[in-house]
């Protein structure tokens, strides 16, 4: 059972990324399928989550507009697209995932199921 996360890198101000977060071992149209970040000297914070089962996304009011999540049930692979990205979205990304119901979105991350190792992303002004 593992969670893969990549697609991290070095972008302009204003630039894009695709994360991509796979799982191999289980099936993850069952899960909610969250993406955190964290940044040097702060907390890590949920971003966006997806549980495609249930057809909910959440995303955190600093990425809304910017940042779309999605499901590829095929690929057993979560992307999170991010556009207009600015220099504050610098953070190391992680993706974990939790099996049924999410009382609170964003769930909490120590309460995930299955942890990804993070991917950086870094922003340059």
């Amino acid at each position: 059972v593992q969670l893969q996360a990549s697609g991290g890198g070095l972008v302009q101000n204003g630039g894009s990324l695709r994360l991509s977060c796979a799982a191999s071992g289980f099936t993850l149209n069952y899960y909610a399928v969250g993406w955190f970040r964290q940044a040097p000297g702060k907390e890590r914070e949920g971003v966006s989550c997806i549980k495609s089962s249930a057809g909910i996304t959440y995303y955190a009011d600093s990425v809304k507009g910017r940042f779309t999540i999605s499901s590829d049930n095929a690929k057993n692979t979560v992307y999170l697209q991010m556009n207009s990205l600015k220099p504050e979205d610098t953070a190391v990304y992680y993706c974990a995932a939790v099996l049924g119901a999410v009382a609170k979105y964003p769930p909490n991350y120590y309460g995930m199921d299955y942890w990804g190792k993070g991917t950086q992303v870094t922003v340059s002004s």
